[in-house]
């Protein structure tokens, strides 16, 4: 084991230490999974994930494909959904009597509200032989420290940046500050560039990644890590980040209408307009090159793409070398069958994560898959998250579900002007105190 990893594995648990203490509901009438089951019964189960296109989409689809070869009592019925759709349809799907059995699953609080529920099925014991080889990423698919979901990919959020543009307005370096941010902004407004920043408003998360940045750097990491448990807010520097976030708003880095516009659908979105050459910058996860690649005329990562992250903010508390991260996983739902576990087995397999890896689409999480990343940028994330002093899970997704859906809409509101820094810490409190 080298010591970047060891390093993550730290980091990575402190942010899991966070999500635990923040699970509510001791799940003890959550049903679990059973390692057996008659290997001959036949069976269907449904599949949920958000891959609408290729590269992502055909390779979910082989991997069902390549299960239901080598157990062919299996029948996977694959349903790809924009990722905006599940924040609306899982929760309905698991009131019903008929959820997919294989779903979605980003963990934190709101896993957590599922658990309690007893809408996902508890998967420590039929994963307990593999569960280890996938690393520290596991924990924040626990609840009290029981498993009830497995990650398939984990990363960090980051600027994406065109550097071609970049050179255009005489940008010889990334932004290392966020001054160097505002500064590289007005370099690219008078150098001709219509959106500096492009940014995906309507789906309101792309939003929160600017404020739980900025709070990430201004806020110590036991303020950070306590407030997913305590839901205290009263430290100033939660306020002082909303403010830093009008200051960026106040220069006027995005696009035209940049409220309406989605984050990923179509090339007209935040991560068209940067994959075609229209925006110079988004702040976004690592999978943002697997979409954008979508959105191109050819298919294709777009050249002369970079990478940098979250620029220092001078006088805060945090750790600049923090990361805002999480990832993709998967949950069984109640009504799931034994083979939904294993199947979860063999998609994080150390060969299935490595053809995944190979994708360049995201970072996979088996020991042993990292290497079959080739492209240099998610390269340079993969040592960015493994030298990280810790990595904070996102904030709408580390909270409550109730408490994180409300932070997004009161930063929406921030960026669409009818919120201040106050406002919208007063918001969140407000959601916490009536949970």
């Amino acid at each position: 084991m080298t010591a970047l990893t060891r390093r993550w594995r730290a980091a990575a648990l402190l942010a899991g230490v966070a999500l635990l203490l923040a699970a509510c509901g001791g799940g003890s009438d959550t049903p679990t999974a059973e390692p057996g089951g008659d290997p001959n019964q036949p069976v269907t189960m449904t599949w949920w994930h958000n891959a609408t296109a290729d590269p992502g989409k055909s390779y979910y689809q082989s991997i069902a494909d390549a299960y239901r070869q080598a157990h062919p009592n299996v029948t996977i019925e694959v349903q790809p959904l924009q990722n905006e759709q599940f924040s609306t349809k899982i929760p309905v799907a698991l009131q019903s009597n008929d959820p997919p059995d294989i779903f979605q699953q980003w963990g934190g609080g709101q896993l957590a509200d599922q658990v309690a529920a007893g809408k996902v099925q508890d998967l420590t014991e039929a994963s307990r032989p593999w569960i280890g080889t996938l690393g520290p990423a596991v924990n924040n698919w626990q609840v009290d420290g029981r498993q009830y979901g497995i990650p398939y990919t984990f990363g960090i959020v980051g600027f994406w940046y065109n550097k071609s543009l970049f050179q255009k307005a005489g940008i010889g370096a990334p932004p290392a500050t966020f001054e160097d941010l505002l500064g590289a902004v007005q370099k690219l407004k008078s150098a001709g560039v219509a959106a500096p920043i492009a940014i995906g408003s309507k789906d309101k998360w792309p939003d929160a990644f600017y404020w739980d940045y900025l709070a990430l750097r201004l806020c110590s990491q036991d303020v950070m890590q306590r407030s997913a448990t305590d839901y205290n807010f009263d430290d100033p520097c939660w306020t002082r980040a909303g403010d830093m976030v009008k200051q960026l708003i106040d220069a006027q880095p995005f696009q035209k209408g940049f409220l309406a516009t989605p984050a990923q659908q179509g090339a007209g979105s935040s991560a068209g307009l940067l994959a075609n050459g229209k925006a110079a910058m988004e702040l976004m996860g690592h999978w943002n090159p697997g979409v954008m690649q979508s959105l191109t005329p050819d298919k294709k990562v777009p050249d002369g793409l970079g990478w940098f992250p979250f620029p220092a903010v001078s006088g805060g508390a945090g750790n600049p070398d923090a990361a805002l991260g999480g990832g993709d996983g998967f949950s069984c739902s109640f009504k799931a069958p034994p083979a939904c576990v294993d199947f979860l087995k063999f998609l994080v397999s150390v060969d299935n994560q490595k053809r995944f890896g190979e994708l360049n689409i995201g970072l996979p999480v088996a020991e042993g898959s990292e290497t079959a990343v080739a492209d240099p940028n998610l390269k340079g994330l993969v040592e960015f998250r493994n030298q990280a002093s810790y990595i904070q899970t996102y904030l709408d997704v580390a909270y409550a579900t109730s408490v994180g859906q409300a932070l997004n809409d009161a930063i929406a509101q921030q960026f669409a002007g009818q919120l201040d820094a106050a406002g919208v810490v007063e918001a969140v409190k407000s959601a916490a105190a009536s949970r």
